[in-house]
């Protein structure tokens, strides 16, 4: 354990924790200090770490520095939640809960994107350094940037749509929830906003260990189609050539979600075996993040959107699909930006348990 004499920046003490009673603590006031712990012959240490540098000035072996079988093991395996780690995600979540309540609250009393996430890290008791990932905290249009970050200091003059991309951290595991709200609750926006909601819920439903994830992501474009036709953004063709055609991609260009754990984007999300062996995402859907097939202990993110980004539409506003793209309608939501909306779920034996909504973030 690094514990430097240090009058210039805060040290922390040793740790005294559970886990410290089953672990030998070796204080260090200088990181160099460590070669005094290993052994004088070093053909059989390993390093796992950021610095393999620091490991070779160790004598320890390149061979032995980050080696691609333990690594691929020790990732595979991350992937299977213990229950020590399931209850760290399941404070995760309640911490993310209250930020995403006061966040909507900020937005309903007309605060700019700056101060929503200031309410929002108040709530969560974090510092901007602390969340897992950068917060999305997008107002109107700027929903349609899937990573949105520039927290306007400027509330804009009318709040038309808020969409929340943001999460919480506690003993190092992440939550990661999204939220879309309507200011206004009775128009087409506000409707779509409800039946991707729902579409998401009902795809969860159907969740079960032995299915690939990949089968939940082509699942959830032909419900994307559904609500394409039900709202008449595409018209005059069937939701089955829909996602044939890929008239469903510009609309959703992101994966379904990803795996869930230590890190927001979860190690071994294309690992098919403690091996290693890669399974790359479909190359019509190249931006998924995960093609495993879900085992029980597994917790990954379900995150579907509908979005109105000019970039992607652009190219099919010329060609035979054209006339089948209602451009009209699509003008009148694109000022709304897109909405998300984003579960984290726990796979289990005889179901699927929802994080979330179980803390009844609706």
């Amino acid at each position: 354990f690094y514990l430097p004499v240090d009058y210039w920046h805060n040290v922390e003490p040793l740790p005294t924790s559970f886990w410290t009673e089953e672990v030998e603590v070796v204080a260090l006031p200088k990181a160099d200090g460590i070669g005094s712990q290993l052994p004088a012959a070093r053909g059989n240490i390993g390093y796992i770490g950021p610095v393999p540098e620091r490991a070779l000035q160790l004598d320890i072996a390149a061979s032995n520095i980050n080696p691609k079988g333990v690594i691929d093991y020790l990732h595979y395996y991350r992937a299977y939640k213990t229950d020590y780690e399931l209850a760290c995600m399941r404070e995760a979540q309640k911490m993310a809960v209250s930020g995403h309540r006061a966040a909507e609250e900020a937005f309903r009393s007309g605060m700019s994107e700056f101060d929503i996430n200031l309410a929002y890290l108040t709530a969560t008791g974090h510092r901007d350094t602390d969340v897992p990932y950068s917060n999305i905290v997008a107002l109107n249009e700027h929903a349609a940037v899937l990573h949105y970050t520039k927290l306007d200091h400027q509330a804009p003059s009318e709040m038309r749509s808020f969409l929340l991309d943001a999460g919480a951290e506690y003993n190092g595991y992440a939550a990661d929830l999204t939220r879309t709200w309507s200011a206004k609750s009775d128009n087409d926006y506000a409707h779509l906003v409800k039946d991707v909601n729902d579409e998401q819920l009902a795809l969860i439903a159907t969740m079960k260990a032995g299915v690939s994830y990949v089968d939940y992501h082509i699942q959830f474009h032909q419900r994307i189609a559904k609500l394409l036709r039900k709202h008449q953004i595409i018209t005059d063709m069937s939701e089955e050539a829909m996602v044939e055609n890929d008239l469903t991609g510009p609309f959703m260009p992101h994966g379904i979600g990803h795996p869930l754990g230590l890190q927001v984007h979860d190690v071994a999300g294309f690992m098919q075996d403690d091996s290693g062996t890669h399974l790359a995402a479909p190359s019509k859907y190249p931006y998924l993040r995960c093609t495993r097939v879900l085992q029980p202990r597994m917790v990954l993110t379900i995150e579907p959107g509908i979005y109105f980004i000019e970039s992607l539409l652009a190219p099919w506003r010329e060609g035979p699909f054209s006339k089948h793209f209602n451009w009209q309608k699509i003008e009148a939501l694109k000022p709304f930006g897109g909405i998300r909306i984003e579960d984290n779920v726990v796979i289990h034996e005889n179901g699927v348990e929802n994080m979330t909504r179980d803390l009844k973030l609706a």
